[in-house]
């Protein structure tokens, strides 16, 4: 494959996870498109690392893994307290938070 294909797997990529950002109510489907989206430029950015012979772009991936992982897991403990709290993860409910 060459790196336009690669490209444009990665741009078809972010714009699913795009789409799913703007579209979605549920908060486990927004946390799954965002991963989507840091998906998308982790192939982007080990395409371009691939052919240009260079191992940074491959680094920056790696440490954008890191960071999905510590979101997720930070964003799922937060998630599991809100829905035991009020019963629900639509965004709808978000709304109703008082300080």
């Amino acid at each position: 494959m060459s790196l336009n294909e690669y490209l444009i797997l990665s741009s078809v990529l972010f714009f699913i996870g795009m789409i799913g950002v703007l579209r979605r109510k549920n908060l486990l489907m927004l946390f799954f498109s965002t991963e989507i989206m840091l998906n998308a430029v982790n192939v982007g950015l080990a395409a371009v690392s691939k052919f240009h012979g260079d191992l940074t772009g491959q680094m920056f991936a790696f440490f954008i893994i890191a960071i999905a992982a510590s979101e997720v897991a930070i964003g799922l403990g937060l998630l599991i307290l809100w829905y035991k709290k009020r019963g629900s993860i639509n965004l709808d409910t978000l709304q109703s938070m008082k300080g």
